[in-house]
């Protein structure tokens, strides 16, 4: 894989990103590429780094990049809302679209946990990429975090965020708070990402409790439908307990698109290793899923005659 570091600018941020291209790519022509997002935290260097390392292999340029305000991309640290980073994911596929050696009918999304309903929202609004991807995500915010908390619990929350939203008309400001206080991680998680993304430049910076309004405020479900013809699939962890799989169901039950939905024999992320049976499986599927989008959105449309 060989790797160009780049960047772009979304709504006046720069953005750090890398293009990732095959070790064999032909000279010359328009080439199909992959714009590949991460989740919460929003670091190139892991996720879309390790898909790209395989995605590459199956023939896909890849682009990958860090949100605002994550790593070394320009923007307030600590600041992360779902809205702007759907800003920023249909920045990226403008900047993919626009390099002279991508083809711009053969443009996807992979997204990956948050990231998997960040994708939906930024094709449905632009219209410009041939298919999406979604992993391990989950679509309707309030839903999920009903799920992972006890009803008191989810009280709580609320009340801190209404607080909040009063602090930041009256003050001006969003609190800090610590990056996985109303995003609390599983058991099996938790130590995935002691061991694997705590590492990672960057990784959990204090987090402002708005966070959690946009949180609140995500109902893909209801604008899913809207993605319509761009093909979906849908992969998700059969045993997730931080996302559960209830999520990936309801999703592909809404949409209208010609859809896919792939059942992950794992949890969140304990298979997000680049040698695992599991992850190289996820990424055949993902190759096979992208040739066929590709292969619609290239072929020329019929002419329909009076």
């Amino acid at each position: 894989m060989i790797e160009k570091e780049t960047a772009f600018y979304s709504e006046g941020s720069r953005l750090e990103a890398t293009l990732y291209y095959p070790d064999d790519l032909p000279e010359g022509g328009r080439h199909s590429a992959l714009v590949i997002n991460s989740g919460y935290q929003g670091f190139n260097e892991f996720y879309p780094k390790l898909f790209a390392q395989r995605m590459t292999g199956h023939g896909f340029v890849c682009l990958g990049f860090d949100y605002r305000g994550m790593a070394d991309s320009e923007g307030e640290k600590g600041r992360v809302l779902i809205e702007e980073q759907v800003q920023d994911v249909r920045n990226a596929v403008t900047f993919i679209r626009a390099q002279d050696d991508i083809d711009p009918a053969r443009v996807g999304l992979i997204g990956w946990g948050m990231g998997a309903a960040n994708v939906i929202l930024a094709a449905e609004k632009a219209g410009d990429v041939a298919g999406v991807a979604s992993l391990n995500g989950f679509y309707d915010g309030e839903r999920w975090l009903r799920s992972i908390h006890t009803y008191d619990e989810f009280l709580k929350i609320v009340d801190e965020v209404e607080e909040d939203r009063v602090r930041r008309v009256v003050q001006g400001e969003s609190k800090l708070a610590d990056t996985f206080a109303h995003y609390p991680l599983d058991p099996a998680t938790g130590d995935y990402v002691e061991k694997e993304l705590s590492q990672v430049y960057g990784f959990g910076h204090p987090t402002r409790l708005q966070f959690t309004e946009s949180i609140l405020d995500l109902k893909v479900e209801n604008m899913v439908a809207n993605l319509a013809p761009t093909p979906l699939f849908v992969a998700h962890g059969e045993r997730n307990s931080l996302h559960p799989y209830e999520e990936a169901r309801s999703l592909y039950a809404s949409a209208a698109s010609p859809k896919t939905l792939y059942t992950i024999h794992g949890r969140h992320n304990d298979f997000m290793y680049g040698d695992h049976p599991e992850f190289l499986l996820l990424c055949d599927r993902l190759q096979e899923f992208f040739d066929e989008a590709f292969r619609v959105s290239a072929a020329p449309a019929r002419s329909i005659s009076a």
